[in-house]
């Protein structure tokens, strides 16, 4: 088969079409983003060569000298990328530019507003940024090798910005990718030389490899012939990890964060260290400003970018953070582990348990300075990942202390559904006599600060924290406790308050449950097989009755989130309370006709269990009882 033979035209999938239109029409309000998008990929091209080589080292061809170049010919109109790193087959290529965010083009073009500033960010989040080149340019052309191929398995790869490419095979001498962008009339201002200079010494300074152009010498009046021209180093071209952090500036820290990231946006704060002794190893740990798109896919790709002795292994070294900072964004380039790791041995080496704990530790510290340098950041941060750092007690019981130091809730206190009280400022507020942590979960805000269970907390100025997130009842099943402080869920077992309650409510308490005693047999008889328990409370002042979960079972939120998923739950019946001072209860108590008694009973029930944000078994009995008693009571 000829070369040309294997010329074809390809589309791009569909919803991809309406990303690269958007990508062209109205994405980055700043262009000049393009340029440190390609780089960046040149720079990752180049490290996964390394990596390759280091068990090939044939793949170099005889030119171990990475480095980026980036030419302009302004007859031409055209600026182009060219790097020397691995290269692509034609499977690749077809793989990594005809499928635009393969992994969620969907979710994204979802979330898409037309609100340039937030796409922008989307579009860092997606890892789409060699197609920001259609920023600037109205044609692309790309011609790549894959190291180790044969000359004649070269690929060119072309796109107008259209709903599609073309795709050949070439000869291609060198191997790796050359990116040519044909510019815009609009764009031609990064034609100029110096102007691309400086794009690359702002967000390009801090890559590992080299970033090379021809050095512009001016034509001297009595010069015949022009020099010959020279290459020169445009970057710093060190791995700016292993610089002091005494020479290296605030936006230098920002401009790699958003290399190793793809974030459009600033990090909130970050950590550079250097360790040695035992272990030797340098970290620089980002804690991002946005949560990613796929924050919440446990599965999705995280993890540090990992060196041995600056020689990069891999992207998504995930063996260096526990699942609940996966969040974190950075670089860890140690001497300590063999270079030929695979991702077996890795998990194996007994260096890596060392080094993950002091780097969990380290993260953590980063999120405590935070919380008490700057509470409105920390604010932020815990708007993004709360969800996830409520993971952490489950996972990290070693450090589930300090963890817990870090969560933040909804409360009584503030009655809104911000989550920005701590644990430390609940047992500042404590009462005195109070020896618990209490707290209420619910499927959402509302239900849990409207709940009966909060009556009595709020007659007394207890403090409840309102818990609403879907993690946080399996969250408190692993917390237990704080600073020697036991949490409770008010809606769970009896309800003891200690030495809140006096000895004469205490002993008022009892006398009214034996007073009662006939009224709770008579509508256990009539509830049957619906509870586990019918029993007076003290805990309601303005509700007639609750439900309540039994000590030691499952709580409800918890119940219905593994129904939700499919997941078979053990059977569970309900505690049934009753307000004997409410004019209801008090009603039933007088009830002479039981059948009326057995569906007060049953609508009281039903209620109680609504107002805990269940679903009915039966919605329509209930209906068709509470019309009854409605009808009944009118005339």
């Amino acid at each position: 088969m000829t070369l040309e033979a294997q010329k074809e035209t390809r589309g791009f999938q569909t919803e991809a079409k309406q990303l690269l239109h958007l990508m062209i029409h109205s994405l980055y309000s700043n262009r000049e983003i393009f340029l440190r998008e390609l780089v960046s990929n040149a720079s990752d091209a180049a490290d996964k060569l390394r990596f390759a080589a280091v068990k090939d080292d044939a793949l170099y061809e005889g030119d171990s000298e990475l480095q980026v170049r980036v030419s302009v010919d302004k007859d031409a109109k055209t600026i182009t990328i060219s790097d020397n790193g691995i290269g692509m087959n034609r499977d690749e290529v077809i793989e990594n530019l005809g499928t635009i965010a393969k992994s969620g083009t969907a979710a994204f073009m979802e979330q898409l507003t037309g609100d340039d500033k937030k796409d922008a960010q989307l579009i860092g989040q997606f890892g789409v940024g060699f197609y920001s080149s259609f920023i600037v340019a109205d044609k692309v052309v790309v011609t790549t090798r894959k190291a180790g191929s044969a000359a004649d398995q070269g690929v060119r790869w072309e796109c107008d910005g259209d709903a599609e490419f073309e795709i050949e095979n070439i000869e291609k001498a060198g191997r790796g990718t050359s990116i040519e962008l044909h510019v815009k009339a609009d764009a031609e201002e990064f034609l100029d030389d110096w102007r691309l200079r400086t794009i690359i010494k702002k967000y390009s300074d801090h890559i590992a490899i080299p970033v090379v152009m021809q050095k512009q010498q001016p034509v001297g009046e009595d010069e015949e012939t022009p020099a010959e021209p020279e290459d020169e180093v445009i970057n710093t071209a060190t791995a700016m990890w292993t610089r002091s952090r005494s020479e290296v500036s605030d936006e230098e820290y920002k401009e790699f964060y958003k290399h190793v990231s793809h974030d459009y946006a600033d990090p909130l704060t970050w950590s550079h260290n250097r360790v040695e002794g035992k272990l030797d190893y340098t970290s620089l740990l980002f804690i991002p400003a946005k949560a990613p798109y796929d924050l919440y896919n446990r599965d999705g790709a995280r993890g540090l970018k990992l060196y041995v002795q600056r020689t990069f292994i891999m992207d998504d070294a995930e063996q260096f953070l526990p699942l609940y900072l996966r969040f974190v964004k950075g670089v860890v380039d140690s001497n300590d582990l063999s270079l030929n790791v695979s991702r077996e041995i890795l998990q194996k080496d007994p260096n890596i348990d060392s080094m993950r704990t002091a780097l969990t530790k380290r993260v953590l510290d980063m999120l405590t300075k935070l919380a008490k340098n700057d509470p409105e950041q920390y604010q932020t941060f815990w708007n993004e990942f709360g969800e996830v750092i409520k993971e952490g007690p489950a996972e990290d019981f070693a450090n589930r202390e300090k963890i817990a130091k870090l969560l933040r809730f909804a409360s009584t206190h503030t009655e809104t559904d911000a989550q920005d009280q701590s644990l430390d400022d609940y047992i500042a507020r404590m009462k005195e006599g109070q020896d618990k942590i209490y707290y209420i979960a619910a499927d959402n805000h509302n239900t849990a600060k409207n709940s009966p269970h909060l009556e009595v907390f709020r007659k007394k100025s207890i403090e409840v924290l309102l818990l609403s997130d879907r993690v946080d009842e399996w969250l408190m099943s692993h917390l237990m406790e704080f600073d020697g402080k036991s949490l409770a869920d008010v809606g769970k077992g009896e309800l003891d308050l200690g030495g809140m309650d006096s000895e004469e409510e205490k002993k008022t308490q009892e006398e009214v449950a034996e007073n009662m005693k006939p009224l709770i047999e008579r509508v256990q008889k009539a509830l049957g097989e619906k509870v586990a328990e019918v029993r007076i409370t003290h805990r309601l002042t303005d509700s007639p009755a609750c439900v309540v979960v039994p000590e030691d079972e499952m709580g409800a939120q918890m119940r219905r989130l593994l129904e939700q998923a499919g997941q078979k739950v053990p059977d569970s019946k309900p505690i049934f309370e009753l307000n004997p001072e409410h004019p209801l209860v008090k009603k039933l108590d007088q009830e002479q006709d039981e059948d009326r008694f057995a569906d007060l009973s049953d609508v009281l029930f039903d209620q109680s269990s609504l107002a805990e944000g269940a679903h009915l078994a039966d919605p329509a009995a209930y209906v068709k009882k509470l019309n009854k008693l409605l009808l009944e009571l009118s005339h």
